[in-house]
């Protein structure tokens, strides 16, 4: 008899990217303190969060036959919390090289999470006749919202990360045996195909136009996450709680535009409505880079929240809608380039904050913007399928 709640499938989708977002959203508003534990220059913490990239990258090229033999349930329900473990390991780093190497295996289980939940979303999506993948990505930015305001009030009360990122691990596995525990994957989208592909996801000519687009989203969302706390701490030498909101608050927004824009996207189009959100992303940006009050930052990092909500999650399900190659395949391959963009661009970031600044480790986006723009067409002028009541 399996435990867990009784839940439709969509339910549990969303459920699943909650509870995987959870488990990283508690780091990122104590990176000033473990930079500071760490003695790591900007540089240095920059080159130590590669290593999340560096894993998620193998992981996301070669984990799909992997994947397939496990099963989708057992993978779910195992990597999730040994995800939450693996980040309360990465809180004990002596320095950046152990942070780094400790990041690793974070990686590696982040991206065969992102080729589970994202093809999940897409084949119930599939299966139910309605856009979920901008709500299921909703829910990620839920959980990592929770999830900061969690850290941010921890870190204000003095409690240190450690503590902190070790008592989220039975949390996290109560959560996804709750949740996750009666999970079934759906089954293959029709139409497209199944033929095994090949063990190196290598991206197709559609699928580097798709790339573009992600990019400056990717980034500039990667930069919030990451340097948002840090940048608050340098440069108005805020509060942990305001520098950990920081983080939250672009989440929170993210968060609140992904729940929604679904039906915009049925309406406008997923190219236009990507138009309208780069826009927003572009003026977010600016507002980060000149802003002369910790309130105005706070309000360009939920513009940057909002402005990078739903292009990742359009794209996705633009390659996944693909049929000249597996599914499987054109979502591992957009993903391994573009989620890898938003690993690893913001620690290369680093070099930037520290030689010209932290603001410009976020202006520099700015032309990455303008390229998403002009490429956003790919994304497509009409929606894929009717939306259902």
């Amino acid at each position: 008899m399996r435990f867990g709640l009784s839940l439709p499938p969509q339910m549990r989708v969303y459920g699943a990217f909650f509870m995987y977002s959870f488990c990283m959203g508690s780091l990122f508003p104590r990176l000033p303190e473990l930079k500071a534990q760490m003695g790591a220059s900007e540089s240095e913490l920059g080159l130590a969060l590669i290593g999340t990239a560096a894993g998620t990258l193998v992981s996301l090229t070669f984990g799909g036959p992997l994947l397939d033999r496990i099963g989708y349930r057992r993978a779910i329900l195992g990597m999730i919390p040994l995800l939450s473990l693996g980040y309360a390991l990465a809180t004990f780093a002596p320095g950046p090289l152990a942070f780094f190497l400790l990041l690793l295996p974070v990686g590696l289980l982040i991206g065969a999470i992102e080729i589970i939940v994202n093809l999940e979303a897409d084949r119930v999506e599939h299966q139910i006749g309605r856009r979920i993948m901008n709500r299921s990505h909703a829910f990620w930015s839920f959980g990592f919202f929770s999830s900061g305001l969690v850290g941010a009030t921890v870190a204000q009360a003095g409690i240190s990360p450690q503590t902190q990122m070790l008592a989220m691990v039975p949390v996290i596995a109560l959560g996804v045996a709750v949740i996750l525990g009666r999970f079934d994957p759906a089954p293959h989208r029709s139409g497209g195909s199944t033929e095994a592909g090949p063990r190196f996801a290598a991206p197709s000519l559609p699928i580097l136009v798709l790339v573009v687009v992600t990019l400056s989203a990717m980034i500039l969302e990667g930069a919030g996450i990451d340097w948002s706390a840090i940048y608050m701490t340098n440069e108005f030498s805020a509060a942990p709680f305001i520098a950990g909101i920081a983080v939250a608050t672009g989440a929170g927004a993210q968060a609140v535009t992904r729940f929604f824009v679904d039906g915009f996207v049925e309406k406008f189009s997923p190219a236009g409505v990507a138009r309208t959100l780069l826009t927003i992303l572009g003026l977010g940006t600016l507002i980060v880079f000149f802003a002369p009050h910790p309130g105005i930052a706070l309000l360009g990092f939920a513009l940057l929240g909002v402005g990078s909500s739903a292009i990742f999650p359009l794209a996705m399900s633009a390659a996944a809608q693909r049929t000249d190659r597996p599914a499987a395949v054109n979502v591992a391959a957009l993903a391994q380039i573009s989620f890898v963009a938003f690993l690893v661009g913001p620690p290369l970031l680093g070099f930037v904050a520290e030689h010209f600044g932290i603001r410009w480790s976020f202006g520099i986006g700015l032309p990455l913007v303008v390229l998403s723009f002009i490429s956003a067409g790919a994304l497509g002028r009409r929606t894929a399928r009717p939306a259902l009541p």
